[in-house]
């Protein structure tokens, strides 16, 4: 059976059993919500594609975040084992990536990213009093820890990676597709000056190790062939917003509590890095590494790791569904 890529099918079939059945009865919900920054910098007006599963009893909802070359249905394997166990999902899809529609691409910078899901975030609790986590896979493990910096109404942070590229050159080399890469990255805040330049789009598969995506060859293929998602391009400028964007200092964080559950056999982002900068929070910090996954944490036992995690950090906050 033929599968069309980006879609939340196409990815949830990676799952191993018995997740991957119990995950096919999770309907994922397409909804929109639009967005304008107020500023005066953004990238305009973006109508902003979220997946979503709804579930009005249930006593805590989860906002999931991808990272580069990711968008909702990429992560939603993730938040189908969630809704399964009782809670409410939202994933949105950042711009550049998934189905958000924004009008001028190459004016996305990531502090757009900080900002909209700031707003998100202030949107979704202003009239539901339910404790939300935000839980970030990726490049999204930094955005959902300083988002819930920024905004106070998030109970609790999850992140896969915690990636400080402006802080930690080891963070920056990890992330570039190759050492040259990598002694490049200084450069970029020169050449996006330029404004023709930070305007120019280019594959991210380019400038980072997608085929490292995860352990099976088949699904970094998935994703590497996924035009809404790593088979897409980045311009010049986000890269470069990205690469020198200044994170909240970890010693100063006095919000929401932090579960790390890095992938132990993540072959792209060296745990190391991640458990660095989590180390150095100054709220409560717990840590974890998943055995046996890759940057994508599919594989067992690590992903039954990560349901157990997130179980725990759900019944702390709210008792058990």
């Amino acid at each position: 059976m033929t599968r069309e890529p980006g879609t939340t099918e196409s990815y949830l079939r990676f799952l191993p059993e018995p997740w991957r059945s119990s995950a096919a009865g999770v309907a994922a919900e397409s909804t929109w919500w639009t967005w304008s920054s107020s500023s005066g910098r953004s990238c305009g007006k973006v109508d902003v594609h979220v997946l979503r599963a709804r579930r009005n009893s249930a006593p805590l909802r989860v906002m999931l975040l991808h990272g580069g070359g990711g968008h909702s249905a990429l992560v939603w394997p993730l938040g189908a084992i969630l809704a399964n166990e009782g809670y409410e999902v939202l994933a949105p899809d950042l711009p550049q990536y998934g189905r958000t529609r924004v009008v001028d691409p190459g004016r996305v910078r990531y502090q757009d990213w900080v900002d909209l899901v700031c707003d998100l975030v202030v949107a979704e609790t202003d009239d539901d009093p339910r404790p939300l986590v935000v839980l970030g896979a990726s490049l999204g493990g930094m955005l959902a820890y300083e988002v819930a910096n920024r905004t106070g109404r998030v109970a609790a942070v999850v992140a896969t990676c915690l990636l400080d590229l402006a802080g930690d050159p080891d963070a920056r080399r990890a992330v570039a597709r190759t050492p040259a890469l990598a002694r490049l990255i200084p450069l970029m805040p020169v050449l996006a000056r330029a404004g023709v330049l930070a305007r120019v789009r280019f594959p991210i598969r380019w400038v980072a190790p997608m085929s490292a995506m995860s352990l099976d060859p088949a699904l970094s293929r998935a994703c590497v062939e996924d035009r809404l998602g790593a088979g897409s391009s980045v311009s010049l400028g986000f890269l470069s917003d990205l690469m020198t964007h200044e994170v909240p200092a970890p010693e100063d964080h006095r919000g929401p509590r932090v579960l790390l559950a890095h992938p132990a056999a993540d072959s792209w982002t060296p745990p190391a890095v991640s458990v660095r900068f989590a180390q150095r929070i100054g709220a409560r910090t717990d840590i974890h590494l998943l055995t046996g996954c890759g940057h994508f944490p599919v594989e067992r036992p690590g992903v039954d790791e990560l349901a157990d995690h997130l179980r725990a950090l759900a019944d702390d906050l709210v008792g058990t569904p």
